[in-house]
């Protein structure tokens, strides 16, 4: 279906096609700032020159002759030309425009079945998965969502965290200080509780430190007990991950983590070796990349590889295995450098899809305004906040209506669904302020509140005991203007937050259409009055939307709450 923004710019081309093209009509068309001026606006300034007259008079003569049946009518307002959307012929159209796609409403096609790779989440194992990696999993998830929506085939990653120095620091606190009985009874809690003590030790007994390096040369060299220690971890974490994952509806297409690339590193560094692009600096390896970056270590003195070296070999792992027409890395902002540095290496070895990985960063969750850190302790469990919440939110269905079928499900979708949204409502380089309170709010921007009004439009339509296909007669009013307005930019919604990475858009268009629904359902009889059959068409077209919505950001909607 045509924008009201493509069929103005139309109609003004037919009238002025001499001197501006349709394409430049269109980025000059804008919204009124004030409602009373109409729906879109085309300034005539740029034409004064052409056309040697004022705007103002270019303004009033060109209204006179634009007539088109989607406007009600055209009118100039100074140097402007005014178009008022025909409400009736507008609201039919986006509804039933609706009611026949579906799911489906919003949907494009630009992406054309190209393959992107999305690295997302990708907790350390071993580690508890925090609300700081909430926003890696949610945002790369919504981001992937989105894609899919708009016509490409998404590829979720996780990158598991699962080598480096640490591990060996691990193995040492669990050989010294922990128990098999205590790791198989509460596997993550008990092995961040070795982490964290032997991080306390290590600052009164640096030699510590040595330790952990040699448990991690260990299990390098392939020691039997090392490995098998390691393979353990592994397995007890990644089985607590996948708890969490399925309560966040989060998929995966591949778990391979750092380990994965351990046989693959030494061809990367044969292939710089052979182009000519490892430089020796202070005993270590590097590739130069110029005078804005500083250099990209490849292997330190000791001859170990670093997390560039794994990197590396990771995207020109994906790029044959997946082809990808992009690859999107969604990992917080402190690793901006890292990722310039990994695209200016892999352009230096003369690929240049390089071009087409993009980091994708974002901002902190904050706990009294403080980073949160594993190493310190100092950090919020994810699973618990979930928990919690599901737990909050059935005490709060209990208490609304007892009577619910379904209710610990539908506890655990509003939970769930309050905690995501949280996040997802924020723009994605702003920090977030962990706040349970705020999350399960029924009023405002919250998720709750967008479950509540997708019930709402359910409930009903369930009293009506029926669910339009069609669409009988358009609307006039403000109440169902403000609904039509809201409904219609979801497509444009849709396409500007995946080209821009930025769930937050897709929150704040379905909050638009949230309140504008309700202050409708407010306004408004819907049960038994003259035009019935089209107001419940109007609610299942908000029920569809809603719906799709909620389920790119990754969240469930319930029919009942």
């Amino acid at each position: 279906m045509k924008t009201y923004k493509e069929y103005f710019a139309e109609s003004l081309h037919r009238y002025f096609s001499e001197h501006l093209s349709v394409e430049k009509i269109t980025e000059l068309i804008e919204k009124p700032k004030q409602e009373a001026h109409g729906d879109l606006a085309f300034p005539c300034f740029v034409l004064a020159k052409a056309l040697k007259t004022a705007p103002q008079k270019i303004a009033a003569e060109a209204a006179e002759h634009i007539r088109d049946v989607h406007f009600s009518k055209v009118e100039a307002n100074g140097p402007y030309i005014n178009a008022f959307i025909n409400r009736e012929i507008a609201s039919k159209a986006v509804i039933e425009d609706v009611l026949k796609q579906k799911q489906h409403y919003g949907d494009h096609h630009f992406g054309d079945g190209k393959t992107i790779t999305f690295d997302l989440s990708s907790p350390n194992i071993a580690k508890p998965f925090s609300m700081g990696h909430l926003r890696s999993t949610v945002i790369g998830n919504a981001i992937a969502n989105l894609s899919e929506k708009c016509g490409y085939k998404a590829v979720r990653i996780n990158y598991i965290g699962d080598w480096g120095t640490q591990f060996g620091k691990l193995i040492y606190a669990y050989i010294k200080w922990g128990s098999e009985e205590a790791v198989q009874r509460d596997p993550i809690p008990e092995l961040f509780r070795l982490y964290t003590k032997f991080h306390e030790e290590a600052e009164r007994d640096p030699s510590l430190d040595d330790e952990g390096r040699l448990w991690f040369k260990r299990l390098e060299d392939g020691d039997p007990e090392a490995t098998r220690i390691w393979e353990w971890f592994r397995t007890v974490s990644l089985e607590a991950f996948n708890k969490i994952y399925d309560l966040l509806n989060v998929r995966f297409d591949s778990m391979n983590g750092e380990a994965f690339y351990n046989d693959k590193m030494d061809a990367v560094v044969e292939e710089l070796e052979e182009k000519g692009l490892l430089v020796e600096s202070e005993g270590a390896l590097v590739v130069e990349l110029g005078d804005d970056l500083p250099p990209c270590l490849i292997k330190k003195k000791d001859g170990a590889t670093l997390y560039a070296t794994r990197d590396l070999a990771s995207a020109l792992y994906r790029k044959r295995e997946y082809d990808f027409f992009e690859s999107l890395y969604v990992v917080g902002n402190e690793q901006s450098l890292h990722f310039k540095q990994i695209k200016e290496v892999l352009k230096k070895m003369g690929y240049d899809w390089a071009d087409r990985i993009e980091h994708v960063p974002f901002g902190m969750i904050l706990k009294d305004g403080k980073k949160m850190s594993t190493r310190k302790g100092r950090v919020v469990l994810l699973e618990k906040v979930l928990q919690e919440i599901i737990a909050l939110a059935e005490s709060n269905i209990l208490e609304k209506n007892p009577d619910l079928k379904n209710k610990e499900e539908v506890a655990r979708q509003v939970g769930v669904g309050a905690v995501i949204y949280h996040d997802l409502k924020h723009y994605r380089m702003n920090d977030v302020e962990f706040s349970m309170e705020d999350m399960l709010k029924f009023e405002g921007n919250t998720g709750p509140y967008l479950q509540y009004t997708h019930a709402r439009a359910c409930s009903i339509l369930r009293k009506a005991g029926r669910a339009p296909e069609r669409v009988t007669a358009g609307f006039v009013d403000d109440a169902s203007w403000a609904v039509i307005t809201a409904l219609s930019a979801f497509p444009e919604d849709i396409r500007t937050a995946f080209l821009e990475r930025n769930p937050a858009q897709v929150a704040k268009s379905l909050f638009r259409l949230a309140q504008a629904f309700n202050q409708f359902y407010a306004q408004s009889r819907i049960l038994g009055s003259e035009n019935e059959e089209s107001k419940l068409a109007l609610v299942r077209a908000v029920a569809i939307v809603i719906k799709e919505g909620l389920r790119l950001l990754g969240i469930k909607a319930p029919d009942e709450m």
